[in-house]
């Protein structure tokens, strides 16, 4: 894990009066070992690997302790589904295509995007400081071959889809 990530965690638990644990420890080597989105299951499914003991709600609190300290990023992907974001802190423009029939998330980086929102905010009177943005798009394999792997493999292991609008 990062030395930076480390500091910026341990100032903040210390500001909250929090104390550090080993299990908070684990995890959080767990979430920042990998540089791509995650579940909050499929986060605990990895931390329980590494320590069976490891409860539901030590990664649920510290998932959102995370995010208050602004080193994970929480994505509303709809339909009550959130994924996690580990690798935003060196990129403040981040953005995410998602698509609506498969749950896939697709992060992307667009110059002409970032002009785009820098002229929108200077215009308004603002300077941007970071950007996300959400696409939501239906699946191009679904649509042009009637299968998508995405949506099949996501099936296999059980996660729930939004629902169709």
């Amino acid at each position: 894990m990062e030395a930076e990530i480390r500091q910026r965690l341990d100032e903040f638990i210390r500001r909250k009066g929090l104390r550090r644990t080993t299990q908070r420890e684990q995890i959080v080597s767990v979430v920042f070992s990998r540089d791509e989105h995650f579940t909050a299951e499929e986060l605990f499914e990895r931390v329980r690997k590494v320590d069976s003991e490891t409860s539901r709600a030590t990664v649920y609190r510290t998932l959102g302790l995370l995010v208050e300290a602004d080193l994970l990023r929480q994505i509303d992907l709809g339909e009550n589904q959130v994924t996690y974001d580990p690798n935003f802190l060196n990129k403040p423009s981040h953005n995410h295509l998602v698509c609506i029939d498969c749950g896939k998330v697709v992060e992307f980086e667009d110059d002409n995007v970032d002009i785009q929102t820098d002229s929108v905010s200077r215009s308004l009177g603002f300077k941007t400081v970071r950007q996300s943005i959400k696409i939501e798009a239906n699946c191009e394999q679904l649509r042009l071959n009637g299968r998508c792997p995405n949506l099949i493999a996501t099936r296999l292991t059980g996660k729930r889809l939004r629902k169709k609008r």
